[in-house]
C-alpha cells in the first residue's frame, strides 16, 4: 500500500518470510491496531489462531480489534471451558488492563479451534455472547483455515509470490563507485535521479516516478554494473530479470512468469527491475518462428506498459541491457516503454585507473605506474582490464613457485599481460560499424556513430 510506513511494510515482508511465527505475526497485528487498520488486524489475529488454536495473546487481540467490550476477554477465569482434549493453562493478562473476572454463563461451550474467533467475544456478566453477530462481522475477513495464501484479503499479495523471486534490498553501490562515464551519469541523473530528489519539481513538470532505458555497448563495459548503481541512487530495490528465470515448457507458463515478476516490483517499490540480455527476452517478432517466444514479448510489452498492474508501473524503473540493440523488438523501443537508449562504451582513462586500482588493491604489487598502463589499455573493456591483472598475477605467482621466494607484481608484468591480450570490443565495434553506418533509422544510433567518427573508426 502506498500509504504504509516502512515499519509496516517491514513487517508485512518478514510476516510473509515466516507465516508460522505466530509471535511476530502478532506483533505485526498490534502495530496494525495502533494505526487504526482494525480489519488487518483482525485477520491477522485469525491467522495467528490457526497457527496456534486457543493462544490467548491472539484471543484477546481480535477481541480488542473487534471493538468488544473490553470485559469479554480480559479474564481468563470467564472463558468457557475448553475440551478435554485441549486443556488450556490460564494465562495471567497482563498488568496494563486488570479487571476483575466476570462470571461465566454455562450454557455455550467454545467450539474446536478454527479461523473464527472462539472464544474471543464472551459477554460481560449477565448477558450471552451473539455469535452469529461476530460471525456476520468478520465473515469477509477470515478466510478458510487452510487457505495457502492467508494474506490475499488484505490485497498484499501472497508471500509465494514474495519468495518467488529475488528482490535485492537497496544496496551500497552508487554511481560515485563507477569510475569516469561522466556522460553516462548525466543522461541517468536526467532521466531518474533528478526527478526523484526533486518532488515539488516533478510535480510541477509532470513527470511521473516510471520509466525505462537501454542500456547497450560492448559486452564486459559494466552495464549491470550501472544498473545497481541507479538502485542505490533511488534507494531502490533490486529485481534481475532473464531468460532463465522466464522461459517455461509448459504453454503461458513464461508469460505468467512476466506477469509475476513485474507484480513483485509493484509491490517491493520502488523497484528497479534490470532485464539481462533484452535481445533474447525480447527478440524481434517477426524473426521469431515460436508462438512462445513471440507471447513472451507480447507479455512484457504489457507490463511496460502497466495496463495489468493496477495502479500502474509508478515506482517502477527499468532497466535493460543488450549487446545487440539491433535485434531487439522495436515496439519496446518506442516512447513510454524503454524509450531512453544509452550508449555504455569501454571505459575512458579515469574509469581504467579506477578499475585498476580495484583490482589490484589486495594483491602484492610494487611501484606499479598506472599512467602507462592506463595508456596501454585504450579500449579495454572492464573484463579486460581484470583479465590483465589476473594474467600478471600469474606470471608472478609462478616466478615465486620456481625461485622459491615471493616477488612482486610490477609495471613489467601488468604491461607484458596487456600486449597479449586484444580488446575485446573490437568484434562489436566492428558489427556495430555497419549498423551505425547504413541501420540508423530515426538517429537511433547517433551516439555510436557519434564515437566512431571520434575514434576514426569509419
Amino acid at each position: 500500500m502506498a500509504d504504509e510506513s516502512p515499519l509496516i511494510r517491514s513487517l508485512r515482508a518478514a510476516v510473509a518470510a515466516a507465516p508460522g511465527d505466530v509471535p511476530l505475526r502478532l506483533h505485526f497485528a498490534e502495530l496494525l491496531l495502533s494505526e487504526g487498520r482494525n480489519d488487518e488486524a483482525v485477520a491477522e489475529a485469525a491467522v495467528a489462531l490457526q497457527h496456534a488454536p486457543g493462544d490467548a495473546d491472539a484471543r484477546a487481540l481480535m477481541v480488542r480489534a473487534m471493538g468488544l467490550p473490553p470485559a469479554a476477554g480480559a479474564a481468563p477465569a470467564g472463558r468457557a471451558p475448553e475440551p478435554a482434549a485441549r486443556p488450556e493453562p490460564p494465562a495471567a493478562e497482563p498488568p496494563a488492563r486488570p479487571e476483575p473476572p466476570a462470571p461465566e454463563p454455562a450454557a455455550r461451550p467454545e467450539p474446536p479451534a478454527g479461523p473464527a474467533p472462539a472464544a474471543a467475544g464472551e459477554a460481560p456478566a449477565g448477558a450471552s455472547f451473539d455469535w452469529d453477530a461476530a460471525e456476520e462481522q468478520v465473515q469477509d475477513v477470515v478466510g478458510p483455515r487452510f487457505l495457502e495464501d492467508p494474506q490475499a484479503a488484505e490485497g498484499s499479495g501472497a508471500a509465494g509470490d514474495v519468495d518467488a523471486w529475488d528482490v535485492d534490498a537497496p544496496g551500497a553501490v552508487r554511481l560515485a563507485d563507477v569510475g569516469g562515464m561522466d556522460e553516462v551519469k548525466d543522461r541517468l541523473e536526467a532521466a531518474f535521479l533528478a526527478p526523484m530528489r526533486n518532488p515539488e519539481l516533478r510535480r510541477l513538470y509532470g513527470k511521473s516516478l516510471r520509466g525505462g532505458l537501454l542500456l547497450y555497448g560492448p559486452p564486459g563495459c559494466g552495464k549491470t554494473f550501472i544498473a545497481r548503481a541507479v538502485a542505490g541512487e533511488l534507494g531502490a530495490n533490486f529485481l534481475t530479470v532473464s531468460l532463465s528465470d522466464v522461459l517455461d515448457m509448459w504453454i503461458g507458463a513464461s508469460e505468467k512468469n512476466i506477469h509475476d515478476i513485474f507484480e513483485t516490483a509493484r509491490r517491493q517499490a520502488p523497484c528497479v527491475v534490470f532485464l539481462d540480455e533484452l535481445d533474447a527476452l525480447g527478440a524481434k517478432r517477426s524473426r521469431t518462428h515460436h508462438s512462445g517466444l513471440r507471447n513472451v514479448v507480447n507479455q512484457l510489452l504489457t507490463e511496460l506498459d502497466g495496463i495489468s498492474g493496477g495502479a500502474g508501473n509508478e515506482g517502477v524503473f527499468v532497466l535493460a541491457a543488450t549487446n545487440v540493440p539491433w535485434d531487439v523488438d522495436i515496439a519496446l523501443r518506442r516512447p513510454g516503454r524503454l524509450d531512453r537508449t544509452l550508449l555504455v562504451l569501454p571505459p575512458d582513462a579515469t574509469a581504467r585507473e579506477a578499475i585498476l586500482r580495484y583490482h589490484l588493491r589486495e594483491r602484492p604489487i610494487e611501484a606499479v605506474d598506472l599512467g602507462k598502463l592506463v595508456k596501454a589499455t585504450e579500449d579495454f573493456s572492464g573484463a579486460d582490464l581484470a583479465h590483465v591483472c589476473e594474467t600478471a598475477a600469474e606470471a608472478a605467482l609462478l616466478d615465486s613457485a620456481r625461485s622459491g621466494s615471493v616477488r612482486l607484481i610490477t609495471t613489467k608484468d601488468l604491461l607484458g599481460a596487456a600486449k597479449q591480450l586484444k580488446p575485446s570490443t573490437e568484434p562489436w565495434f566492428a558489427a556495430a560499424r555497419n549498423v551505425a553506418m547504413f541501420a540508423n533509422e530515426g538517429g537511433l544510433y547517433d551516439d555510436l556513430l557519434a564515437h566512431l567518427k571520434r575514434k576514426r573508426k569509419l
